[in-house]
């Protein structure tokens, strides 16, 4: 994961102590270290993490797919094969979320992620550049 400067990290932080108790049913579980600007639920766990780098693949001319006014960014081939691992990124906004799925959550843990994740990406991180 890349430095976080002190506003970014104070923006993960807020954002990671206002993430839900529970996650497409998955109860919160505990991260190491505990400190981290990261959440995860279930096992396999599905993880939130703030504060990632550009996604590989993710430039101006990628879609992405919107859940309750936040552009979330999917890899080219995760749309079409559903036994991947699913990583979504909210890469336009400052900073990042990435959310990690297990394919075993598939198909409907993704849309049910985006929609819970984005007031609280909206409430506090900064959109820097719209991702439709």
């Amino acid at each position: 994961m890349p430095e976080l400067s002190p506003a970014d990290q104070a923006a993960c932080d807020a954002f990671t102590a206002d993430l839900p108790a529970t996650l497409y049913d998955e109860e919160r579980v505990d991260v190491e270290p505990a400190d981290a600007p990261a959440a995860a639920y279930g096992d396999p766990a599905i993880v939130v993490r703030c504060g990632v780098g550009v996604p590989k693949g993710f430039d101006e001319t990628a879609s992405c797919e919107s859940a309750n006014g936040v552009g979330y960014y999917i890899p080219d081939e995760q749309y079409t094969d559903q036994d991947l691992d699913l990583t979504l990124t909210a890469a336009g906004y400052r900073p990042r979320v990435e959310v990690s799925i297990p394919s075993r959550y598939r198909p409907n843990a993704g849309p049910a992620a985006m929609a819970v994740l984005a007031p609280l990406i909206k409430q506090h991180l900064t959109l820097v550049d719209d991702c439709n």
